[in-house]
């Protein structure tokens, strides 16, 4: 087999392929090109071959019959690619020296005549979100891409792309050159914030059950994937103060708090319940917004903890760990508010009808002035009794409000940072217990541009995700130890 390169692009008629065809061309390295097109409409000195999309399995079928040497190079954007200097060569000279499976590496993004660095982050095995980015251009090595695409348990419409890197991950090393190899043009200028909702959308539905049933495949070739087989709930005979306590971690919020107290204190349930406010070191006023709260009204907890080194998940310890915690702890973020007087009431309902150790609700997006914004509800129906558990892992988060059984709480603690703690516990929970689920929507979460993931550049996106990542890691690892047992 010939050690040079096929390239396989996609294309939609733009202008820009034919220079991307173009610069791809200079190198000796490639031996040919294939556009990939809905339509059989090839460029000069190009090949062509009809698709019905580009992630299809059946897409990446012919990708793979029709490279016949040693690496494919994928583009998986319709942009334009500028290779740097040397660009091809140092993706072979890498691929080649590791055995990579798939070879990807850092790039700029170009805006006019201005680039800007855009680098990736590390493969791990828990980057298995199907929204990890590789960049714009993967290097495929011929024989793991032919065991890949074999080894898919069905066809897939949309998971073609996922299923088949999800396999090469499995027997052969996924590999990130962290230099910036090649220049191209942002497709999604969107900020950060924006673009975390996109798999909620319900036109996207379709696409989430094909991921879904790929990412499952993928668990039970690795020995990750969990039965739907739960723990029961243990009563503990612990004394609480009240049945359900709200827990809102705060800093800084003088614009928002009040509104999210006021949204707990008008709660009606049939229960005793508190507020517990963690307030950690404010300096803008928001301390004595909540010592006047705390005076009104006896169920207001109002705590500044002892220590100063405390991210949001450490707050959340103090305040579950307080003498004042009800059985059940109840999330609420300082800049949201609950729906209505109810929520409280539906939320703690879900751990007495079901036998879980944590539930979660649905939450409708807003502006700051709760008017509802794209796109709407986000109700998590992807996490079902029977796969949830799994599918779970695949996503960046769980949805809200999120509620817990108090002693599975305090036994498991909270990881003291302020991005990915809710993530991580729920995925921990849910390795032994069910998580009971609200699909109606019973709180506003508020996007403005003080929320922690609103606007990231791309330096704190990268350690976002990559923590995120970690924790599926993590993940993974208990979820193989706990099925060899």
């Amino acid at each position: 087999m010939s050690s040079k390169i096929t390239v396989f692009i996609p294309y939609n008629g733009f202008d820009h392929t034919q220079s991307t065809v173009q610069n791809f061309k200079q190198s000796d390295l490639i031996d040919s090109i294939y556009l990939l097109s809905q339509d059989e409409s090839p460029l000069d000195g190009c090949k062509s071959l009809k698709i019905d999309s580009l992630f299809s399995s059946d897409t990446f079928n012919k990708i793979n019959n029709n490279t016949k040497t040693e690496y494919a190079l994928l583009l998986l954007q319709d942009t334009l690619i500028e290779p740097g200097q040397f660009s091809v060569e140092r993706f072979l000279q890498v691929a080649g020296s590791t055995g990579a499976g798939l070879t990807y590496s850092d790039y700029f993004a170009k805006k006019e005549d201005t680039r800007t660095p855009s680098p990736v982050i590390d493969y791990q095995i828990g980057s298995v979100r199907d929204d990890f980015n590789f960049g714009p251009v993967v290097l495929l090595r011929k024989d793991a891409l032919d065991k890949a695409v074999q080894s898919l348990k069905e066809p897939y419409k949309y998971a073609g792309w996922y299923g088949v890197r999800l396999a090469l991950s499995r027997d052969y090393p996924v590999i990130r050159i962290p230099e910036f190899l090649y220049s191209t043009v942002e497709v999604d200028t969107r900020k950060s914030g924006e673009k975390m909702f996109d798999y909620v959308d319900p036109k996207n539905r379709d696409v989430q059950v094909d991921m879904e049933n790929a990412f499952t495949d993928h668990l039970k070739h690795i020995g990750a994937y969990l039965e739907p087989k739960f723990d029961k709930v243990k009563e503990t005979g612990d004394n609480f103060p009240v049945e359900a306590s709200v827990i809102i971690p705060v800093r800084n919020r003088t614009k928002t708090i009040k509104d999210a107290v006021e949204s707990v204190l008008k709660q009606k349930p049939d229960f005793d319940f508190n507020l517990i406010i963690v307030d950690n070191y404010s300096t803008d006023g928001t301390t004595g917004i909540l010592k006047d709260f705390a005076q009104k009204d006896k169920r207001v907890i109002h705590i500044i903890p002892d220590r100063t080194d405390l991210g949001i998940g450490g707050c959340w310890n103090v305040g579950v760990h307080s003498e004042h915690c009800g059985k059940y702890a109840v999330q609420l973020d300082s800049d949201d508010v609950y729906k209505d007087e109810n929520t409280l009431q539906k939320m703690v309902d879900v751990f007495h009808s079901e036998n879980c150790a944590m539930v979660v609700g649905s939450y409708m997006m807003t502006d700051f002035n709760l008017q509802q914004i794209p796109p709407g509800i986000i109700d998590h129906r992807e996490w079902t009794p029977e796969n949830g558990r799994n599918n779970a892992l695949r996503i960046n988060g769980l949805g809200a409000p999120r509620a817990f059984y108090t002693p599975v709480l305090r036994s498991i603690k909270i990881p003291n940072v302020s991005y990915g703690e809710d993530y991580a516990v729920g995925l921990a929970i849910s390795r032994n217990y069910q998580i009971g689920r609200l699909y109606e929507p019973v709180y506003y979460c508020r996007r403005w541009e003080d929320n922690t993931d609103a606007s990231l550049d791309i330096g704190k996106l990268n350690a976002h995700n990559t923590y995120k990542d970690r924790i599926r890691t993590f993940e993974i690892y208990a979820r193989r130890q706990k099925n060899s047992r």
